[in-house]
């Protein structure tokens, strides 16, 4: 399994922006289908943006427009960038990864079904304030 590191979480006002890292041991471009997730207090956790191993992204529908995912692969890491965050973006932010198959399953929200990822990181906290 890949090791994930996330960093970047923090409290910010509504309407501003955060910018989440995620950390790899390994060499994942291409080669692992990667993932943010996250879960607020007293709800499922959910797929808020995905990489599949050919480059293509998907988004959860309450997301689009505002949080966009990127990598860098020269240092094995993995972004969200998060503009125009409202409190209702207010969670614990997980980055994850999979090496099952070439993409993965989509939740009912639109954004990568958490389920279809086997390693995770400890989650770094965003908190948004209105």
């Amino acid at each position: 399994q890949v090791q994930l590191v996330e960093s970047g979480g923090g409290s910010v006002q509504s309407g501003g922006s955060l910018r989440l890292s995620c950390a790899a041991s390994r060499y994942t471009y291409r080669n692992y289908c990667m993932a943010w997730c996250r879960q607020a207090p007293g709800k499922e956790r959910e797929g808020v943006a995905g990489f599949d191993t050919v480059g293509s992204t998907t988004y959860a529908d309450a997301v689009k427009g505002r949080l966009t995912i990127s990598q860098n692969n020269a240092k094995n890491t993995l972004y969200l960038q998060m503009n125009n965050v409202t409190p209702e973006d207010t969670a614990m932010y997980s980055c994850a990864a999979s090496d099952g198959g070439w993409s993965y399953a989509l939740g009912s929200r639109g954004g990568p079904h958490p389920a279809s990822f086997g390693s995770w990181g400890q989650g770094t906290q965003v908190t948004v304030s209105s």
